[in-house]
Parts: structure tokens; sequence; C-alpha cells
């Protein structure tokens, strides 16, 4: 009896060992075929991410053939140009030769491209406030005007001022790259999104381009324009666009004396390019900074990656 219990024992902790030997092979077969499709799965989202940027890197060679383009038709640059005309949300598929077959499954039905240029030169150029390492009195004033417009606080712009000045003579801080930079100057978070509309980093000085600024910022580099009569500019313009500063100036009827032209223009040589393409769940963009001289376009920045991504570095300027 007593070898009988020991021999029912023996065959169930056998059993036992083989259920858990068993187990243990399924859970180690399960993981690896979890991390086989997991690496497959990450192969795969590099792959399609590469391949839309390449599409939208396509889509930045567009926009530069359309500036030079645009070089070769006149100096004046304004809102009724192609550039200024935004590509609205369009299947990928649309841009390819119509004659082409793409089943419905493929991967160019399911994407979906946007994207528009901005002038750069409609907005107040923060290095403008210090020229030749010596803080630029006018440009001073007109971000002045500009924080006032805005409801910042003065002491912030004579701080954020004062700090540029150091960095120009390589004492403390590094020179501002990006927006977001220029938190380590005491801009907070919600005044660099106030901002952000209204105001760039270029790299050399440049003039506001009257044609395309918005009113905050024709009020900022025109001394004496109210709310209203900056309006009335923007409606202006958009009939007809001023051919130069001094027709611009012309239609601002209480205009400070003191302006001084070499900071206004209508034309322009900074350009923003942003590029929207989406996949599925995947959303990819795009930011370029392009500077256009004589009918040459450099791309002077570029930064791809997630929406998300892409705001945190230009403070979705």
């Amino acid at each position: 009896m007593r070898r009988m219990k020991a021999g029912l024992k023996q065959r169930g902790a056998a059993l036992l060992t083989a259920m858990l030997t068993v187990a243990l092979v399924a859970t180690l077969a399960a993981g690896a075929l979890w991390q086989q499709w997991r690496a497959v799965e990450v192969e795969q989202a590099q792959r399609t991410q590469q391949q839309m940027g390449w599409i939208l890197l396509g889509a930045q060679d567009w926009a530069r053939l359309i500036l030079r383009e645009d070089a070769n038709a006149g100096s004046v640059d304004h809102l009724s140009e192609p550039w200024a005309l935004p590509l609205q949300e369009a299947r990928l598929k649309s841009f390819l030769n119509s004659e082409a077959q793409i089943d419905e499954t493929d991967s160019l039905d399911q994407s979906f491209l946007s994207g528009r240029i901005s002038d750069l030169q409609g907005r107040l150029n923060l290095l403008n406030l210090v020229d030749n390492k010596k803080i630029d009195a006018e440009a001073f004033e007109a971000f002045g005007r500009l924080f006032a417009a805005l409801g910042l606080p003065p002491n912030t712009l004579v701080a954020l001022t004062l700090q540029l000045k150091d960095a120009t003579l390589g004492q403390g801080l590094l020179m501002p790259e990006r927006l977001t930079d220029l938190q380590r100057f005491g801009l907070s978070s919600p005044m660099l999104q106030a901002l952000s509309p209204f105001v760039t980093l270029l790299p050399s000085r440049t003039p506001v381009n009257l044609n395309t600024a918005p009113p905050e910022v024709l009020m900022a580099v025109l001394p004496g324009l109210d709310a209203a009569a900056a309006q009335n500019l923007v409606r202006r313009r958009a009939s007809a666009h001023f051919k130069s500063v001094e027709e611009a100036l012309q239609a601002v009827p209480d205009l400070k004396p003191g302006v001084q032209v070499s900071n206004l223009s209508v034309s322009s040589r900074y350009f923003e390019v942003r590029g929207l393409l989406r996949l599925d769940r995947l959303t990819l963009e795009q930011l370029s900074i392009l500077e256009r001289d004589s009918g040459q376009i450099r791309v002077l920045s570029r930064h791809t990656g997630s929406l998300q991504s892409l705001r945190d570095v230009y403070a979705d300027r």
C-alpha cells in the first residue's frame, strides 16, 4: 500500500513537473513571438517614417521651386502671390500622374499632405534688438509697442535685450537659435506662445515686409498706428498690394515723424515652409527655414518629427 502511494506521488510530481515545463516553454515561446512581432512593427514604423520624411523633403523642394519662380516674377512679395496660398490637406495620390494605377489599399491612397509657406519678414526679428554689439533704440521701441499690444511686461523685454547684448559679446548665455531657447532668457511658455506669431530669429538683420506683416507688427513698426488704422492698412493692401515702402507710408495718415525707412520693406528673403503628412495614425511634420538670395534658395534649417515634438521646438510659431 505504501509502495502504491509512493508511486502515485512520483507520478503526480512528474505530471506537475511536465505541466510546469510546458507552461514555461509556452511562456518563453509567446515572449519570443511577441519580441519578434514588436521588432517587425518597429522596423515597419521606422521605414514608414523614413519614407514620409522623403515625401516631405520633396514637398520642401517643391516650395523652393515656387519661391524661385516668384523671384523671377518680380521683387515685391505680398499675400496674393502663389507662395502665400496654403496647401489644404489632399490625398498624396492626387499629386501623381492621373494615369497611374493605385490600389485602394495602397499606402498612397491613405496618405494626406498639407502645408504652407510663411513670410518670416512679416515678423519682428529679435536679433534686430542688438546692432554692432549695441542696443538698437528703434528696434527696442518697436518691440516695446508689440509687448504693450500683447499685454506683456516691459521689464521682460529689458532683461531679454540686455541678455541678447551680452550674448553677442560672448558673455552670459549663448545666442538663441530657436524661439524655445528664449526660455533661458526669462520668457515663460505663455509669453512665448503669445509672441511666436509675431517674432522670429533670423541670422541677419531684416526689415519688416509691410505687405505681409499682421496688424500687431504694423502697429509696432509704424509709430502712431492704432489697431483700427492697422486693420484699414491690411484691408487696403488686400485689394492692392504696396509696390514700395513710400506708397505704404502714404496710406498712413497719422504716422509720426522719424520712421526709419531702412527698417521697412515690401520684399522678403526669409521664408518658413511647413509640411504635414498624415498616414493612418502616424503624423509627421517638417519645418524648414529658407533663404532666397538672387533667385538662389538655401535651406538654413530643417526639423522633422511628430507634430507635438515640433511644437516643442518652435513653440508653435
